[in-house]
Protein backbone atom coordinates (compact mmCIF):
# COMPACT_ATOMS: atom_id res chain seq x y z
CA UNK A 1 0.00 0.00 0.00
CA UNK A 2 1.04 3.53 -0.54
CA UNK A 3 0.73 6.37 2.01
CA UNK A 4 -0.11 9.86 1.01
CA UNK A 5 2.15 12.53 2.46
CA UNK A 6 0.62 15.97 2.14
CA UNK A 7 2.44 19.01 3.54
CA UNK A 8 0.18 22.01 3.73
CA UNK A 9 2.89 24.29 5.03
CA UNK A 10 4.35 24.51 1.64
CA UNK A 11 1.22 26.26 0.49
CA UNK A 12 1.84 29.19 2.84
CA UNK A 13 3.90 31.91 1.24
CA UNK A 14 5.32 33.32 4.45
CA UNK A 15 7.10 30.15 5.46
CA UNK A 16 7.81 28.71 2.04
CA UNK A 17 11.47 27.84 1.81
CA UNK A 18 13.39 29.75 -0.73
CA UNK A 19 15.14 27.88 -3.34
CA UNK A 20 18.71 28.69 -4.19
CA UNK A 21 22.27 27.65 -3.41
CA UNK A 22 23.16 26.88 0.20
CA UNK A 23 25.59 29.28 1.94
CA UNK A 24 29.08 28.00 2.52
CA UNK A 25 29.91 26.83 6.00
CA UNK A 26 31.27 29.48 8.38
CA UNK A 27 34.93 29.71 9.43
CA UNK A 28 36.26 27.32 12.14
CA UNK A 29 36.69 28.91 15.67
CA UNK A 30 40.22 29.70 17.22
CA UNK A 31 42.18 26.71 18.64
CA UNK A 32 44.32 28.76 21.09
CA UNK A 33 42.66 27.38 24.25
CA UNK A 34 43.38 23.91 22.98
CA UNK A 35 47.05 24.70 22.56
CA UNK A 36 47.18 26.40 25.97
CA UNK A 37 45.65 23.39 27.65
CA UNK A 38 48.03 21.08 25.83
CA UNK A 39 51.01 23.24 26.89
CA UNK A 40 49.83 23.34 30.47
CA UNK A 41 49.37 19.60 30.48
CA UNK A 42 52.91 19.08 29.23
CA UNK A 43 54.49 21.78 31.39
CA UNK A 44 52.94 20.69 34.69
CA UNK A 45 54.72 17.29 34.87
CA UNK A 46 57.98 19.02 33.96
CA UNK A 47 57.57 21.53 36.80
CA UNK A 48 56.71 18.74 39.20
CA UNK A 49 59.74 16.76 38.07
CA UNK A 50 62.00 19.80 38.46
CA UNK A 51 60.67 20.46 41.96
CA UNK A 52 61.17 16.82 42.89
CA UNK A 53 64.76 16.97 41.62
CA UNK A 54 65.42 20.15 43.61
CA UNK A 55 63.93 18.61 46.75
CA UNK A 56 66.06 15.50 46.31
CA UNK A 57 69.16 17.66 46.01
CA UNK A 58 68.21 19.62 49.12
CA UNK A 59 67.54 16.41 51.04
CA UNK A 60 70.93 15.08 50.00
CA UNK A 61 72.60 18.30 51.14
CA UNK A 62 70.69 18.21 54.42
CA UNK A 63 71.66 14.59 55.01
CA UNK A 64 75.28 15.43 54.31
CA UNK A 65 75.12 18.37 56.72
CA UNK A 66 73.42 16.14 59.29
CA UNK A 67 76.19 13.57 59.00
CA UNK A 68 78.79 16.29 59.47
CA UNK A 69 76.95 17.62 62.53
CA UNK A 70 76.70 14.13 64.01
CA UNK A 71 80.42 13.61 63.45
CA UNK A 72 81.15 16.96 65.13
CA UNK A 73 78.84 16.06 68.02
CA UNK A 74 80.70 12.77 68.51
CA UNK A 75 84.03 14.60 68.48
CA UNK A 76 82.67 17.11 70.99
CA UNK A 77 81.41 14.29 73.20
CA UNK A 78 84.84 12.64 73.10
CA UNK A 79 86.49 15.94 74.00
CA UNK A 80 83.98 16.51 76.80
CA UNK A 81 84.69 13.04 78.16
CA UNK A 82 88.42 13.80 78.12
CA UNK A 83 87.78 17.08 79.93
CA UNK A 84 85.60 15.27 82.46
CA UNK A 85 88.32 12.68 83.06
CA UNK A 86 90.89 15.46 83.55
CA UNK A 87 88.55 17.26 85.95
CA UNK A 88 88.03 14.04 87.91
CA UNK A 89 91.77 13.44 88.13
CA UNK A 90 92.32 17.06 89.15
CA UNK A 91 89.64 16.79 91.83
CA UNK A 92 91.20 13.56 93.09
CA UNK A 93 94.66 15.15 93.26
CA UNK A 94 93.22 18.18 95.05
CA UNK A 95 91.41 15.92 97.49
CA UNK A 96 94.57 13.95 98.22
CA UNK A 97 96.55 17.17 98.61
CA UNK A 98 93.92 18.61 100.94
CA UNK A 99 93.95 15.39 102.96
CA UNK A 100 97.74 15.59 103.22
CA UNK A 101 97.50 19.23 104.24
CA UNK A 102 94.90 18.36 106.88
CA UNK A 103 97.26 15.73 108.29
CA UNK A 104 100.02 18.32 108.68
CA UNK A 105 97.49 20.77 110.06
CA UNK A 106 96.50 18.41 112.88
CA UNK A 107 100.05 17.59 113.97
CA UNK A 108 101.43 19.09 117.17
CA UNK A 109 105.05 17.94 117.60
CA UNK A 110 106.01 16.53 120.98
CA UNK A 111 109.17 18.58 120.93
CA UNK A 112 107.10 21.78 120.79
CA UNK A 113 104.77 20.52 123.56
CA UNK A 114 107.66 19.57 125.84
CA UNK A 115 109.34 22.90 125.22
CA UNK A 116 106.12 24.73 126.04
CA UNK A 117 105.68 22.77 129.30
CA UNK A 118 109.34 23.36 130.17
CA UNK A 119 108.97 27.12 129.73
CA UNK A 120 105.78 27.19 131.86
CA UNK A 121 107.17 25.17 134.77
CA UNK A 122 107.76 27.39 137.85
CA UNK A 123 111.02 27.07 139.83
CA UNK A 124 109.37 25.21 142.72
CA UNK A 125 107.94 22.48 140.47
CA UNK A 126 109.57 19.21 139.54
CA UNK A 127 108.12 16.96 136.82
CA UNK A 128 108.73 13.26 137.23
CA UNK A 129 106.59 11.85 134.38
CA UNK A 130 104.40 12.89 131.44
CA UNK A 131 102.05 10.24 130.08
CA UNK A 132 99.72 10.31 127.10
CA UNK A 133 96.31 8.66 127.28
CA UNK A 134 93.76 8.35 124.50
CA UNK A 135 90.31 8.90 125.95
CA UNK A 136 87.04 8.87 124.03
CA UNK A 137 85.75 12.41 123.81
CA UNK A 138 82.44 13.20 125.36
CA UNK A 139 79.58 13.65 122.96
CA UNK A 140 75.96 14.66 123.37
CA UNK A 141 73.85 11.52 123.81
CA UNK A 142 71.13 11.02 121.26
CA UNK A 143 67.80 9.35 122.05
CA UNK A 144 67.58 5.73 121.06
CA UNK A 145 65.48 5.09 117.99
CA UNK A 146 63.79 1.93 116.90
CA UNK A 147 65.67 0.10 114.14
CA UNK A 148 64.30 0.93 110.71
CA UNK A 149 63.20 -1.94 108.47
CA UNK A 150 65.87 -3.08 106.07
CA UNK A 151 65.17 -1.83 102.55
CA UNK A 152 65.44 -4.11 99.59
CA UNK A 153 68.76 -3.99 97.80
CA UNK A 154 70.68 -2.61 100.78
CA UNK A 155 74.21 -3.97 100.76
CA UNK A 156 76.93 -4.02 103.37
CA UNK A 157 78.64 -0.87 102.07
CA UNK A 158 75.44 1.18 102.29
CA UNK A 159 74.78 -0.12 105.80
CA UNK A 160 78.33 0.77 106.80
CA UNK A 161 77.97 4.25 105.27
CA UNK A 162 74.74 4.84 107.20
CA UNK A 163 76.20 3.59 110.49
CA UNK A 164 77.04 6.34 112.98
CA UNK A 165 80.70 7.25 113.19
CA UNK A 166 82.53 6.53 116.45
CA UNK A 167 83.17 9.45 118.78
CA UNK A 168 86.49 11.23 118.37
CA UNK A 169 89.47 10.34 120.52
CA UNK A 170 91.10 13.06 122.62
CA UNK A 171 94.80 13.09 123.51
CA UNK A 172 95.08 13.57 127.25
CA UNK A 173 98.31 14.31 129.08
CA UNK A 174 98.91 13.37 132.69
CA UNK A 175 101.70 15.36 134.31
CA UNK A 176 103.00 14.12 137.66
CA UNK A 177 105.67 15.45 139.96
CA UNK A 178 106.39 17.23 143.21
CA UNK A 179 106.19 20.83 144.36
CA UNK A 180 107.39 22.80 147.32
CA UNK A 181 103.88 24.02 148.16
CA UNK A 182 100.30 23.99 147.02
CA UNK A 183 100.71 27.54 145.73
CA UNK A 184 103.36 26.36 143.31
CA UNK A 185 100.98 23.67 142.03
CA UNK A 186 98.20 26.22 141.52
CA UNK A 187 100.54 28.57 139.71
CA UNK A 188 101.70 25.73 137.45
CA UNK A 189 98.06 24.93 136.69
CA UNK A 190 97.35 28.54 135.69
CA UNK A 191 100.36 28.68 133.37
CA UNK A 192 99.26 25.47 131.63
CA UNK A 193 95.75 26.83 131.18
CA UNK A 194 97.21 29.79 129.26
CA UNK A 195 99.04 27.53 126.82
CA UNK A 196 97.76 27.65 123.20
CA UNK A 197 98.35 23.89 122.87
CA UNK A 198 96.02 22.71 125.66
CA UNK A 199 92.35 23.06 126.50
CA UNK A 200 92.00 25.41 129.43
CA UNK A 201 88.69 23.86 130.51
CA UNK A 202 90.22 20.36 130.55
CA UNK A 203 93.35 21.37 132.46
CA UNK A 204 92.78 20.55 136.11
CA UNK A 205 94.43 19.17 139.22
CA UNK A 206 93.58 15.52 139.71
CA UNK A 207 95.53 15.00 142.92
CA UNK A 208 97.64 17.09 145.28
CA UNK A 209 98.76 15.94 148.75
CA UNK A 210 101.71 16.12 151.09
CA UNK A 211 104.14 13.23 150.76
CA UNK A 212 107.51 12.39 152.20
CA UNK A 213 110.46 13.85 150.42
CA UNK A 214 112.32 11.08 148.67
CA UNK A 215 115.47 13.16 148.50
CA UNK A 216 117.88 12.40 151.35
CA UNK A 217 120.61 14.72 152.57
CA UNK A 218 123.65 12.94 153.97
CA UNK A 219 126.49 14.93 155.52
CA UNK A 220 129.70 13.32 156.77
CA UNK A 221 130.29 13.86 160.51
CA UNK A 222 133.89 14.05 161.69
CA UNK A 223 134.39 13.80 165.50
CA UNK A 224 138.15 13.65 165.51
CA UNK A 225 141.01 13.03 163.17
CA UNK A 226 141.63 9.56 164.52
CA UNK A 227 137.98 8.54 164.71
CA UNK A 228 136.20 6.99 161.74
CA UNK A 229 134.13 9.27 159.55
CA UNK A 230 130.36 8.75 159.87
CA UNK A 231 127.47 10.06 157.77
CA UNK A 232 124.55 11.95 159.18
CA UNK A 233 121.24 11.76 157.25
CA UNK A 234 118.84 14.68 157.52
CA UNK A 235 115.12 14.28 156.75
CA UNK A 236 113.96 17.03 154.37
CA UNK A 237 110.55 18.66 154.71
CA UNK A 238 107.58 17.07 153.03
CA UNK A 239 106.66 18.05 149.49
CA UNK A 240 103.39 18.20 147.57
CA UNK A 241 102.82 15.34 145.18
CA UNK A 242 100.57 16.48 142.36
CA UNK A 243 98.91 15.09 139.24
CA UNK A 244 97.61 17.47 136.57
CA UNK A 245 95.54 16.28 133.64
CA UNK A 246 95.08 18.22 130.41
CA UNK A 247 94.17 17.56 126.75
CA UNK A 248 95.33 18.90 123.40
CA UNK A 249 93.08 21.49 121.81
CA UNK A 250 91.60 21.44 118.30
CA UNK A 251 93.28 24.62 117.05
CA UNK A 252 94.84 23.90 113.62
CA UNK A 253 98.59 24.03 113.40
CA UNK A 254 98.31 26.69 110.67
CA UNK A 255 97.00 29.09 113.34
CA UNK A 256 99.91 28.32 115.68
CA UNK A 257 102.78 28.86 113.25
CA UNK A 258 104.37 31.58 115.35
CA UNK A 259 104.23 29.51 118.54
CA UNK A 260 105.47 26.39 116.74
CA UNK A 261 108.35 28.36 115.25
CA UNK A 262 109.28 29.70 118.68
CA UNK A 263 109.18 26.17 120.14
CA UNK A 264 111.56 24.82 117.49
CA UNK A 265 109.11 22.94 115.19
CA UNK A 266 110.76 24.39 112.08
CA UNK A 267 110.05 21.41 109.82
CA UNK A 268 106.29 21.44 110.36
CA UNK A 269 106.13 25.23 109.99
CA UNK A 270 108.02 25.04 106.68
CA UNK A 271 105.71 22.34 105.29
CA UNK A 272 102.56 24.23 106.22
CA UNK A 273 103.81 27.50 104.77
CA UNK A 274 104.84 25.74 101.56
CA UNK A 275 101.33 24.28 101.21
CA UNK A 276 99.81 27.70 101.83
CA UNK A 277 102.02 29.28 99.16
CA UNK A 278 100.88 26.62 96.67
CA UNK A 279 97.24 27.49 97.33
CA UNK A 280 96.28 24.39 99.28
CA UNK A 281 93.32 25.26 101.47
CA UNK A 282 93.85 24.55 105.11
CA UNK A 283 90.71 23.11 106.81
Amino acid sequence: MYSLDVNFLNDRPDIRPTSGPKPPPGPVGSRTPLFIGLAVGLLLPGVVGALWFVLQQQNANLNENLDQLNAEIKREQIEQQKIKDLNDKTAQVRSETAALASVFNQIKPWSALMQDIRERTPPGIQITSIQQKNVTAKSTPTPAASPAPKAKGTNAKEAEAKAPSPPPVANNLVISGTARSFDDVNYFLLTLQRSPFFRSEDTQIVQAQLISNSTKLEVPEVKSKSAATAKVTYQLPKVVGYTIQTSLNDIPASELLRELDRKGAVGLVTRIRTLQEKGVNQP
